[in-house]
């Protein structure tokens, strides 16, 4: 998960919060997860499935929270859920959603096994946010 707050610089010429800056803090969260996930460089392939059912203003705070949905050999998709909450309160709501799915690549850039939950962890299940 992030936590940012929107800025003036992230608005489209309308005054709005911009999907694409939506849609950016995504995909980080998602690199982050996905990074952690496969313990090592793993790159976004494809976007799917983005909605954007509300809207946030500057100075909203974006939650991004993402979940594993499925693991193949070398690659992961994981939904991500952006949350606004307004500035003065508590208040929140879904601001975008959407899937990615990344590839998990070696250091000559080639796609690599995605080690299982449980290896290298002493037998116990880690708990990734």
């Amino acid at each position: 998960m992030i936590r940012v707050t929107a800025m003036p610089a992230d608005t489209n010429p309308y005054g709005g919060v911009f999907g694409g800056w939506l849609m950016g803090q995504m995909g980080l969260a998602c690199g982050s997860f996905a990074s952690r996930r496969t313990h090592g460089k793993a790159i976004l392939v494809a976007a799917d499935a983005l909605k954007f059912p509300g809207a946030m203003a500057v100075g909203d705070e974006l939650s991004v929270y993402v979940e594993e949905l499925k693991q193949g050999r070398t690659s992961l998709r994981l939904k991500a859920e952006a949350i606004a909450r307004q500035r003065d309160s508590d208040s929140e709501t879904v601001v975008a959603e959407g899937e990615f799915t990344f590839v998990a690549l070696d250091e000559a850039g080639k796609p690599r096994p995605i080690p299982s939950p449980l290896e290298g962890e002493g037998g116990s299940r880690k708990r990734v946010p």
